[in-house]
């Protein structure tokens, strides 16, 4: 089934959505006339997401003011999204960011930071919309990443965060089946973002350069029409880019060539992370 036809009229709720492939989901999905509920933090940038849709013709989505470490965020969310649209078909838990640096200069504190959002928040996600997606017979979507395969120096708390994701997808995937809930598993790899130009406590540094080569990067819309597939297809896991595609490969069938690539990141003081929302 292609995408617009599946996702037309449905209810669609993302929640980190003011950035990154969060925004350009919304945007698509709007275009496929989806009815959206776009929540994140930054309100503002919400707002203009959602003149962005309606402008370029699509229904006017609700925005939520929602953020994914606080208790009852969530769920206040998914309240209003049935209270406004009468049910939940698909839910896409995208909040996250991502913590950098060698382990010997991180502290406990920021591994909790990072699953505080990374991996808490898509619970809190999942656990609230699930029972409206449950009667919709509909999707659960995660975020998670490359990085969910291939850990790399420099990345540790990003790439646990991303590795218990897909353990979280790989287990309740059959459970959520029996109950006619699809759940489809999103990896990145490198994707146009802010992600890479936000600091270890989720502030966003604008001015700050690209670290990823122009050539190894892929646009927003060409991932989001790829995840859009995915999803309306069923499919349990998509790993999105080449690059990412050819990592997984190496990491199933050679993974010496990812250690040894690891080992020289290492000596070179390297490391690099995949695409997240930024909520």
């Amino acid at each position: 089934m292609t995408p617009p036809r599946y996702f037309h009229g449905k209810v669609v709720l993302i929640a980190g959505a003011s950035s990154g492939i969060g925004a350009e989901l919304a945007r698509q999905l709007g275009a496929a006339g989806a009815r959206l509920a776009v929540a994140a933090r930054r309100s503002e940038r919400l707002e203009q997401l959602a003149a962005q849709i309606a402008g370029a013709g699509g229904a006017p989505p609700l925005v939520l003011s929602c953020d994914v470490t606080r208790d009852g965020d969530v769920e206040h969310a998914v309240a209003r999204t049935l209270e406004h649209f009468g049910r939940l078909d698909v839910a896409i838990a995208n909040a996250g960011f991502g913590v950098v640096g060698n382990f010997a200069q991180l502290a406990l504190e920021d591994y909790r930071r990072q699953f505080e959002t990374n991996v808490f928040g898509v619970l809190r996600t999942l656990h609230a919309a699930l029972p409206a997606v449950r009667s919709a017979r509909g999707r659960l979507v995660i975020t998670g990443s490359v990085a969910g395969w291939c850990a790399t120096p420099g990345s540790s708390p990003y790439s646990m965060s991303k590795f218990a994701l897909r353990a979280l997808a790989d287990a309740i995937t059959p459970e959520l089946a029996v109950v006619g809930v699809k759940v489809t598993l999103i990896s990145p790899g490198f994707i146009e973002s802010e992600i890479r130009r936000v600091d270890n406590r989720g502030v966003l540094h604008g001015e700050a350069p690209e670290p990823i080569p122009s050539w190894l990067l892929v646009s927003r819309e060409r991932a989001a029409r790829s995840i859009l597939r995915a999803i309306a297809r069923g499919r349990r896991e998509a790993i999105i880019t080449g690059h990412g595609k050819l990592f997984v490969a190496l990491q199933r069938l050679a993974p010496w060539i990812i250690r040894a690539a690891g080992r020289r990141m290492a000596a070179a003081g390297g490391g690099y992370r995949e695409e997240a929302g930024t909520g």
